[in-house]
């Protein structure tokens, strides 16, 4: 923030997710963003869902979860309760902010609607069985035609974890390598059904080995940062970049 002399009189942050799971400060993190009221709009990734998982009692622990201060702060329930209500899709002028990718065959113009159905889920009583069978991870075409929690843990998957998809359609929700390293027949999620993203430039963090990524239609901004290599934030209005390196070597904390 001091690198790009940040000024919440004036400017507005957009995260791309993982605001948690990521170092070692997470109550840090969060009570500040909470703090910066509508300065600040994330998205969830697939960490931030993961904390609401344990929260509720939907699942365990992994073995390099840095989750423990937030799940034992005096004020958990309100910083858990903030995730919840932050959406999985942001639109800001041409550009669509997401934590992973967008599934083929939904359109740019839907994904707001499909963050809210994901949104009203994530926020009820039916949380705890979304998140259970979304660890699943049984990949899917997106189709319209989908109901129920079904619909809504194929969207979830694509909003957190989507990286790479295979001829048809389906993720491969396995492969987190780079793309020149992906098993054939499969390819970037931001490489298919381009013509339903028309005029729309999609922004997205989650997949570190791809690096910063600066394309026609796409800006993918995870340049490694908990892997010792640096944090980076783009300037929207004219693609400026900026970088901090990190500050400490490989803090882990899982996929």
């Amino acid at each position: 923030l001091a690198r790009i002399a940040y000024d919440p009189g004036v400017d507005r942050l957009l995260f791309v997710g993982d605001l948690v799971n990521r170092g070692p400060k997470n109550v840090e993190v969060l009570r500040w963003a909470m703090a910066q009221g509508s300065r600040v709009q994330t998205v969830l990734g697939n960490h931030d869902t993961h904390l609401i998982a344990r929260h509720i009692g939907a699942t365990g622990a992994k073995r390099r979860d840095t989750l423990d201060d937030v799940l034992t702060a005096p004020d958990r329930d309100a910083l858990v309760g903030w995730l919840r209500s932050q959406p999985l899709a942001v639109r800001e002028g041409r550009h669509l902010v997401v934590h992973a990718g967008i599934l083929p065959g939904l359109r740019a113009d839907d994904v707001l609607a499909r963050s809210a159905e994901v949104s009203a889920v994530l926020q009820g009583s039916d949380a705890l069985t979304l998140l259970r069978i979304a660890r699943e991870r049984q990949p899917r075409r997106w189709d319209d035609s989908l109901t129920g929690l079904e619909r809504v843990r194929v969207a979830l998957q694509g909003f957190t974890v989507l990286r790479m998809v295979w001829r048809d359609g389906t993720p491969n929700l396995e492969y987190n390598g780079g793309p020149q390293g992906a098993p054939s027949g499969c390819r970037p999620w931001y490489t298919v059904d381009t013509e339903l993203r028309a005029g729309t430039t999609m922004v997205f963090g989650h997949w570190a080995a791809l690096g910063l990524h600066l394309g026609e239609a796409e800006l993918g901004i995870d340049s490694g940062c908990v892997w010792g290599n640096a944090l980076t934030a783009v300037r929207l209005g004219d693609r400026q970049v900026f970088q901090q390196p990190a500050l400490e070597p490989n803090l882990g904390g899982g996929e």
